[in-house]
């Protein structure tokens, strides 16, 4: 059980009804698993729709005359170039380049954003972008909203069952389609879906009704877990850190070529010079061979036995069928098909270097 000092999510007497098991996760008290298990829900998410509850995550909006100039100091981004209803995935660095949080940022108007964060990082997310915005005029608001997400290839369909249509809203875009609602479609799971903030009695309504479709299943953390990694996704705090940039975490497809030139965004110069040297370790999938899986932590080493790297994130990928993790290796063994060892408990696992994602995408761009 968690401590008292956790924070609790407003649906929990609905996950409890659901006979989920609840752990800690980034000070929340949070479903892990329901009981239909880790494996069925995750393979029940690829094949018809998963409902997450990730109210933990933290909403603010941005607005104001200077959004975009705030935006643009606070984000390796051009704010000013986002469509109405565009996202982008973006981030908050520090002045050395490291990565202090990945957001997805929508343009709601031309002044008005929605910037999405991660639970373990929301007050000091919200901390930064207050200083900040001290020199900008601009305001923002930290939004109280239930967070939902519903992923899977038959999301689409059900929340139209469920009365809201989707057709129009296409990948990494987001739109309010009613007041205090903001609905975006990305998908941290590698499948198409759809993510939606709004009010708590709102989304008790939804909720009901959206369980009233066969189609759909709740899922807890541990699934959402193995999901994002067969999905070669990465989450804060173990696949990215303030102690990577970018770079490193091979994610410099996230930043405009003209605003990694030029952007004057915090840790621009430091990014630069880290792009110029090259990054001495990179971000890699990881496939262990047989069906032992590498967990987070594991060292690990190349074929003369010299420190080659770590585990960030690993596991058992239902879907994939083998053990799946992601880490960093030195940037000469980052190739696909190199072979390197993980030290699991004393013993070295041999583990091949892995294209990502594991699972290929699913997400309905046009």
């Amino acid at each position: 059980m968690t401590g008292d000092d956790s924070r609790h999510l407003p649906l929990e007497d609905i996950h409890t009804a659901a006979g989920a098991r609840f752990g800690a996760f980034a000070g929340w008290s949070m479903p892990l698993t329901y009981p239909a298990g880790v494996m069925k829900e995750h393979l029940h998410a690829r094949e018809l729709a998963g409902l997450f509850d990730i109210s933990h995550m933290k909403l603010f909006e941005v607005s104001g005359p200077q959004a975009v100039a705030l935006l643009n100091r606070a984000c390796p981004l051009d704010a000013g170039a986002l469509e109405i209803s565009q996202s982008k995935l973006t981030f908050f660095l520090n002045e050395a380049g490291g990565i202090l949080d990945d957001l997805i940022v929508t343009r709601l108007g031309a002044d008005r954003f929605m910037v999405v964060a991660n639970a373990g990082n929301a007050v000091a997310d919200e901390k930064h972008l207050r200083e900040l915005a001290a020199n900008f005029d601009v305001k923002v608001e930290p939004l109280d909203r239930v967070f939902l997400a519903i992923q899977g290839p038959e999301a689409w369909a059900v929340l139209s069952r469920a009365g809201i249509e989707t057709g129009s809203l296409l990948f990494m875009h987001g739109v309010e389609p009613r007041k205090n609602w903001f609905m975006s479609r990305s998908g941290y799971t590698g499948e198409d879906g759809f993510e939606i903030g709004l009010p708590e009695a709102d989304a008790r309504d939804l909720v009901a009704k959206l369980l009233e479709d066969e189609r759909v299943l709740w899922i807890g953390l541990a699934a959402r877990d193995s999901l994002r990694l067969e999905a070669g996704l990465c989450l804060h705090g173990q696949d990215i850190t303030p102690e990577t940039d970018p770079a490193a975490a091979a994610l410099m497809w996230a930043i405009p070529k003209d605003i990694r030139a030029s952007g004057a965004f915090i840790g621009a110069d430091a990014l630069r010079a880290a792009v110029e040297r090259g990054p001495a370790q990179k971000r890699v999938g990881l496939k262990p061979e047989g069906r032992q899986p590498v967990r987070a932590g594991a060292a690990l080493f190349d074929a003369d036995g010299n420190p080659a790297g770590h585990v960030t994130s690993g596991g058992f990928g239902p879907s994939a069928g083998h053990p799946v993790a992601m880490g960093y290796v030195a940037a000469s063994l980052a190739k696909p098909g190199t072979r390197v060892f993980a030290d699991v408990r004393g013993t070295k696992i041999p583990v091949d270097i892995s294209s990502l994602p594991f699972t290929p995408h699913r997400y309905r761009k046009g």
